[in-house]
């Protein structure tokens, strides 16, 4: 169970937007915008990281430049939440440079996906913070964010209602079974970079989510084999696979991830969910990584059971 839970978040809260992994292009400046405005007209005030920009390597800010941002965000008294601008590839080379006790000092929401996966469950597993998977600036908030969307991060990180997660595309029952647990994981490849790192999360008893952006029949046979052999599959009570764009947008012939994972697991027997609630360029709601939920395949519902905000 989680030791820390962030506050909720109030309209004329400031909002901070850091990019901890890719950093905002001059052709993004438009996404990024766009993005910012939206959360402006909820009634939310920005202030954007020193480094947001920064290219210093050539593809990324360097990792002090990421993590100063970071640990800035959450000294800052001002700012309530934090939201990531974009995924990417390199959030990773900041983990040895955030200042942990900082964060343990100064809850607060930080929201992202994709390559931000590896903050989401680094962060949680070092302060036992809550943090929330969902959509970034860019990908998200700047890219057409429609009816389900607004009302799922309104419900969970400014009322604070837990409860199922509400559907909003078909659900299938891969695996009969129920379970509870802790929920950790995000996108299957950027989870895999904390492997074998003093940031890779205790999956005992945690119910697992994953989804993928590009990713091939091959590689989720890989990656799930990888989970297998460190032992995850041994611990987990559960698994949720999200919105697998590759596959689904360009109507890949079968195998998908949740028919891999049910072939890589066929001997551990936990619930396995299919939904397409969260993942890449998808209406994507807001999952609390770190948060209790109870997963009910046969009826094919997520279920929040303790709250994530206060």
């Amino acid at each position: 169970m989680a030791d820390l839970i962030p506050r909720k978040l109030s309209p004329g809260d400031t909002i901070g937007v850091v990019a901890p992994s890719n950093p905002v292009l001059p052709d993004q400046e438009n996404k990024l915008q766009s993005g910012l405005d939206v959360l402006t007209n909820l009634g939310f005030k920005i202030k954007l990281g020193t480094n947001l920009r920064s290219n210093t390597l050539g593809y990324a800010a360097a990792p002090e430049e990421k993590a100063e941002d970071i640990n800035l965000m959450f000294t800052d008294p001002k700012v309530k939440a934090i939201i990531c601008a974009q995924g990417g590839d390199t959030a990773n080379a900041a983990l040895s440079l955030i200042d942990w006790e900082n964060i343990r000092q100064n809850p607060k929401v930080f929201l992202g996906l994709s390559d931000i996966t590896v903050l989401l469950n680094a962060i949680y597993r070092q302060t036992g913070l809550v943090t929330f998977h969902g959509n970034d600036i860019l990908w998200g908030f700047g890219n057409n964010l429609d009816t389900y969307e607004h009302k799922e991060f309104m419900r969970t990180l400014v009322t604070g209602l837990i409860g199922p997660i509400p559907p909003n595309r078909t659900r299938t029952c891969v695996r009969s079974g129920q379970a509870g647990g802790t929920l950790l994981g995000g996108n299957l490849r950027c989870l895999l970079k904390l492997a074998g790192t003093p940031f890779w999360p205790d999956f005992s008893g945690a119910i697992l989510f994953v989804e993928a952006y590009e990713i091939s029949p091959q590689a989720c046979y890989t990656a799930f084999h990888q989970l297998d052999q460190i032992g995850v599959f041994d611990q987990v009570s559960g698994a949720v696979v999200g919105y697998i764009y590759s596959m689904q947008h360009r109507n890949m012939p079968r195998p998908h991830m949740e028919d891999i994972l049910l072939e890589v697991t066929e001997e551990k027997g936990f619930p396995i969910l299919k939904m397409n609630e969260f993942g890449h360029n998808c209406p994507n709601t807001v999952l609390p990584v770190g948060g209790e939920v109870f997963l009910n395949a046969d009826q094919g519902s997520l279920t929040v059971t303790a709250p994530c905000v206060r």
